[in-house]
């Protein structure tokens, strides 16, 4: 289990993502922009700098929605692959089996 902080701050992160999502895209555009002058960009850079520094996607991270888990996360899932087998074999995950042959 992940510490209560790390999740707490995860959640934080995804929650400043959302909120600045259309903000952060805008000037993004302008900075890719060709047609834009130099002044302009120079402003959106400044702008795009003065955002909260964890609303950018890079600072989230994926993490097991029961245990907290960073690593071995399965997207398809929302949860790490030991959470997942523990419930497949429970058969709370639906749809999935055990296979044999």
């Amino acid at each position: 289990m992940a510490k209560k902080s790390k999740i707490q701050k995860n959640n934080k992160v995804a929650k400043l993502i959302t909120q600045y999502a259309e903000r952060r895209t805008a000037l993004v555009l302008i900075l890719k922009d060709q047609e834009a002058s130099m002044e302009d960009k120079l402003e959106a850079q400044r702008k795009l700098q003065k955002l909260p520094r964890d609303s950018s996607k890079s600072r989230y991270r994926n993490r097991c929605g029961v245990t907290g888990r960073p690593r071995g996360y399965y997207r398809k899932f929302n949860m790490s692959r030991i959470a997942f087998r523990e419930l497949a074999l429970e058969g709370k995950v639906p749809g999935v089996t055990k296979s044999s042959w």
